[in-house]
């Protein structure tokens, strides 16, 4: 794919939806952190449920290192893996209260030094929470790079490193969100609905469907 479609791509997702956001919710950096860690192999709309009881309840590092392991459990029992997960996230907190006085650090080495925070979970909050350049790629994300050619690769690093390079540098801050949400809701992982994408014209995917 050459720099010409890629750019026109971006332009057409960035005129449907000029300010792209995360479907998780959240208030804070914080609050966003924690949410990310609570959606690895879970979906937006689980997480938000159970953050909608967590958070007016305890929505800080050292309110949350409180609750403890068990208290933790009950708030987001509902979601998979939650029994690790809760031990992940209260380590985090002890970390972030007792080496970040309680905030969230804004370079990917501290927060990567947290438990249950890996490369994609560290470029979401740096992207997201601190508006930095990065580019945390999902599933969806690596689905819609390969399969439309905009920037082919065999694991999600190398589809990083392609999608930093050739995203144009005035769509490069919120391509992360289009690119999901195309992901997620048109180019679908079991058949995509090439009959109502927006990029049909331009995407190299050899095997189109007439879906809507």
């Amino acid at each position: 794919m050459n720099a010409v479609k890629r750019r026109e791509i971006f332009r057409r997702l960035h005129e449907d939806n000029p300010e792209p956001k995360t479907e998780l919710a959240y208030s804070s950096p914080f609050e966003l952190l924690i949410a990310v860690i609570l959606s690895a192999q879970s979906t937006d709309v689980g997480v938000n449920k159970a953050t909608a009881k967590l958070f007016p309840v305890a929505n800080t590092p050292a309110a949350i290192l409180a609750l403890g392991v068990e208290g933790l459990s009950t708030y987001i029992k509902t979601i998979g893996l939650f029994n690790s997960k809760a031990r992940n996230v209260i380590e985090a907190c002890r970390m972030l209260v007792e080496l970040h006085d309680g905030q969230v650090p804004e370079t990917r080495e501290a927060l990567e030094a947290l438990p249950g925070v890996g490369r994609k979970t560290a470029n979401v909050v740096l992207n997201t929470a601190f508006r930095q350049f990065t580019m945390a790629v999902d599933t969806h994300i690596f689905r819609v790079s390969n399969r439309t050619g905009l920037a082919p690769g065999k694991n999600v690093v190398e589809v990083e490193h392609k999608l930093m390079k050739f995203v144009p540098r005035e769509y490069l801050l919120d391509s992360h969100h289009w690119l999901i949400l195309h992901g997620r809701y048109v180019c679908q992982a079991r058949k995509p609905r090439c009959g109502s994408c927006r990029i049909e014209d331009l995407c190299e995917y050899k095997h189109k469907t007439s879906d809507d």
